[in-house]
């Protein structure tokens, strides 16, 4: 607490001591000015509260010591040693500086174990090794668990990085807004690394099931969303403003007189894919009290459909009593279906692809809308064409827009609703009246909120913009925040940095499209 050089902590006593002797003090303070003016509650509130958090760091601290001092933690640390992923070499004392929730810092006496050499040949991975004594307690990087879980939560659920700076600044964890960032960015970082471990082992069948959907009606949901992604610095070209014969310019110049920036950046737009899957009833309904399952990624539409496969799998997808697809009219979606059935384990599970009810009505508005009629003549063939669809006569609502359709001069935009109608009718994902009888979801509702709560509310915003690897990071922090999620994963992740070394979350997706020809540039 005094130093790296200062004095050990003892006992729990010890900081129980240090901090009565010192509120006993402050709390004659407060009083006084209390009743010198009682409108100043609201302020001494908060330095109680805060004072109260520095006493709990110091009780925090105080239980560390006592617990390493009992001798089991170095047990369990040489333990973790012969049981890590990668072998590592037996661990020297070094002093760390590490941060509590309420602020203090505090330097922990810890083992370090570097992985062992390789000998004979070049080892060209990262050589990452351990705080083994601390990877007991689940410390990030300079951090405490309850730490890192606040300030990355902080980060996910406020509009910007400066409002959560100042948030935490209030609640009076001091940190600089470069911590801020480093410490959200690696807790996200960290939650990849544990999904691309997952996606390794459901690869070697290895990922266990944990059973969470056994037994129960399955929805999955699949969409995309858009996003800013910031590009490389460059520096920025000048523009010359027109002049007359005389010199003079003209027109308006707008800004003239503030300074130009010398570099600048392209932005441009990005669909990261969003998933969520999640337990309905036999209405099709969510299950209330129940926790969804959601995911995200900017790796493109093979990524997202093995993080599909994956969750599924781990999840226990392959004992439920259905699962379904549910998700709009985009190919890229549909034409992985079946290797996510295949890789989830499903085979042997009812399995049904429902195209959203309203995104087909919404074809339907456009091909009448492509013919050029009135709005008088188009509602009532509207309405009469929606009704047929939702009551699953979707050929019958094929066959009377190809009726509308011209023989002298072929309408291009008819055609290709009708083509679309078509093709999913034919892939039996309109079948609603079907759907609705075994208590199927018919509509998409739960990934388009997911897209406006997981991206829209806090990645999409003016003039917000990422960079690819800080996007990636944010989109796996907010998918865990938003559904709850979120003391699991940093149970978790603890769980994962005290047993693998993970030194990078990328990872290159199998091609989980039925077309042979589809291409990466292609899907996205």
């Amino acid at each position: 607490m005094d130093g790296s050089h200062g004095k050990l902590i003892e006992s729990n006593q010890e900081m129980i001591l240090r901090f009565t002797s010192q509120i006993s003090v402050d709390a004659v303070q407060w009083t006084q000015q209390l009743i010198n003016c009682p409108g100043d509650l609201e302020s001494i509130e908060r330095r109680v509260h805060r004072a109260y958090a520095r006493g709990a760091d110091l009780l925090v601290a105080g239980l560390m010591a006592a617990t390493i001092k009992e001798g089991k933690v170095l047990e369990a640390a040489e333990q973790t040693r012969r049981e890590f992923s990668r072998p590592l070499q037996k661990g020297r004392e070094r002093s760390v500086a590490v941060q509590l929730l309420g602020g203090m810092i505090v330097w922990a006496v810890t083992l370090y174990c570097a992985p062992k050499k390789k000998r004979f040949r070049k080892d060209d991975a990262p050589r990452v090794g351990l705080d083994i004594t601390l990877s007991q307690f689940g410390f990030g990087k300079g951090v405490s668990p309850g730490l890192q879980s606040k300030v990355a939560r902080q980060m996910a659920l406020c509009p910007s990085i400066a409002f959560a700076h100042k948030e935490l600044t209030r609640e009076g964890i001091d940190l600089d807004i470069k911590t801020v960032k480093r410490i959200t960015y690696q807790c996200g970082a960290g939650l990849l690394a544990l999904r691309r471990h997952r996606i390794a082992l459901l690869r070697s069948k290895q990922l266990k099931a944990s059973g969470e959907l056994s037994g129960k009606r399955v929805s999955v949901q699949i969409d995309g969303g858009r996003m800013k992604i910031r590009g490389e610095m460059k520096l920025k070209s000048t523009v010359i403003e027109p002049t007359d014969e005389n010199g003079l310019l003209t027109g308006n110049a707008p800004g003239r007189s503030k300074s130009t920036p010398r570099r600048t950046f392209s932005a441009d737009w990005r669909e990261p894919k969003l998933m969520t899957i999640f337990i309905h009833d036999e209405h099709g309904k969510m299950v209330k009290k129940t926790k969804a399952t959601i995911d995200g990624t900017l790796l493109g539409p093979d990524a997202i459909a093995e993080v599909v496969a994956m969750h599924l799998h781990r999840l226990g997808a392959a004992e439920a009593l259905s699962v379904t697809f549910v998700a709009d009219g985009a190919p890229w979606i549909w034409d992985r279906i079946d290797r996510i059935i295949q890789l989830a384990g499903l085979k042997d599970v009812p399995t049904y692809e429902v195209l959203d009810c309203c995104h087909a009505v919404h074809h339907i508005s456009q091909a009448l809308a492509s013919l050029g009629l009135s709005v008088e003549e188009r509602n009532p063939l509207y309405r009469h064409l929606r009704s047929q669809l939702r009551n699953g006569q979707w050929q019958q609502v094929v066959d009377d827009l190809n009726e509308l359709q011209g023989t002298d001069k072929p309408n291009v935009a008819l055609a290709t609703e009708i083509s679309y109608l078509h093709r999913h009718g034919e892939a039996g994902r309109l079948k609603y009246v079907r759907f609705k009888q075994l208590g199927l979801p018919c509509g998409s509702g739960a990934i388009e909120s997911g897209i406006r709560r997981v991206i829209n509310l806090r990645l999409k915003s003016n003039a917000m913009f990422w960079k690819s690897e800080h996007a990636e990071s944010m989109l796996q922090v907010r998918s865990q925040v938003v559904p709850d999620q979120w003391d699991q994963a940093m149970s978790d992740l603890s769980e994962f940095r005290r047993t693998e070394a993970h030194d990078s979350w990328d990872w290159e997706p199998e091609n989980m499209s039925i077309k042979i020809e589809d291409s990466p540039a292609l899907a996205t």
